[in-house]
């Protein structure tokens, strides 16, 4: 996907009390990026309820020149909730930050990746495949790989609630109430796909979800499958199950409903994952390296129409 750009800037009218933040909208169904915010200092209450405010409105933030510690990340990832997940890829965790997992191309003396190499180049929500699927993620680019000036590595968004609208109301009738089963050992391709080792495998479990999902802050409907790891929707026969999920993949897939996240260093991308899927691009390898910073908010238990 073409890179999309932000459009001028504008305020978030102010409340009683509270700060201004200052955001860059991009002109599609999601993305904007907030102005004057450092995140190596503490965020205060009010200025906190305007970015989760944006967020809920646009589905993905970004926050430009950005130099954070790993206690800052998680010290701002704790706001949106309490409880921060650690990834299945245990060694890819930091030893003094277990919550924060490395994503890298970069080797270490042995050979080996010092982080998860495989960006998730498929569509997908972020522990959609539990019970209590993420709540938000958040994204520290340290180091961006380039070629001929330009980053590489984008990362694409699509919003789930826009492509939800979009819907005619005949499928919105279909799907109405319905479940689909999620996996995350879905075959696919694209990364992280690989066989896990049998403890971790043995941790994660088959789940349902309503494929309409109520968004718990917004009360907005959003679709909740994604390519990478829904499986089937419950009660219907194996070849009307798989026709109707492809349906969706590529209807909440469409450019209309998308953002293409351009990195630089020093940006932290959050992005909600009840109101938007996600996809990493590629298109890089050593000597261009990337390092990048995750941690994962856990959310509750979905809930439909």
């Amino acid at each position: 996907m073409a890179e999309v750009a932000l459009s001028a800037s504008f305020n978030i009218p102010k409340l009683a009390g509270r700060q201004v933040v200052s955001v860059r909208r991009a002109p599609g169904f999601c993305g904007a990026e907030i102005l004057g915010v450092d995140l190596s200092k503490p965020v205060d209450a009010d200025t906190f309820a305007q970015i989760e405010s944006i967020l809920h409105d646009n589905g993905v933030v970004v926050f430009r020149n950005q130099k954070i510690s790993d206690a800052d990340q998680v010290a701002f990832s704790k706001l949106w909730g309490p409880e921060l997940a650690i990834h299945v890829f245990t060694q890819f965790a930091k030893p003094e930050h277990p919550e924060v997992m490395i994503l890298s191309n970069i080797l270490n003396d042995e050979g080996k990746p010092i982080g998860a190499a495989e960006a998730a180049r498929y569509w997908h929500s972020d522990m959609a495949y539990t019970t209590t699927p993420s709540r938000v993620s958040l994204l520290y680019g340290v180091e961006i790989p380039m070629k001929d000036g330009q980053p590489l590595g984008d990362t694409e968004f699509a919003s789930t609630g826009a492509a939800y609208q979009a819907l005619p109301a005949e499928m919105k009738r279909m799907i109405h109430g319905r479940r689909a089963l999620f996996q995350a050992t879905k075959p696919k391709t694209g990364g992280f796909s690989k066989e896990l080792p049998k403890d971790q495998k043995a941790k994660l479990q088959d789940v349902y979800h309503p494929v309409v999902r109520i968004h718990p802050y917004t009360g907005r409907k959003t679709l909740f499958v994604s390519d990478g790891h829904t499986m089937a929707i419950e009660g219907l026969p194996p070849d009307e199950s798989d026709a109707l999920l492809n349906e969706l993949f590529r209807h909440m897939e469409r450019p209309e409903f998308q953002y293409a996240h351009k990195w630089q260093p020093g940006d932290l991308v959050v992005w909600d994952n009840h109101g938007v899927i996600h996809q990493a691009t590629g298109g890089y390898e050593l000597p261009q390296r990337r390092l990048m910073y995750r941690t994962t908010v856990k959310g509750s238990v979905p809930f439909g129409a």
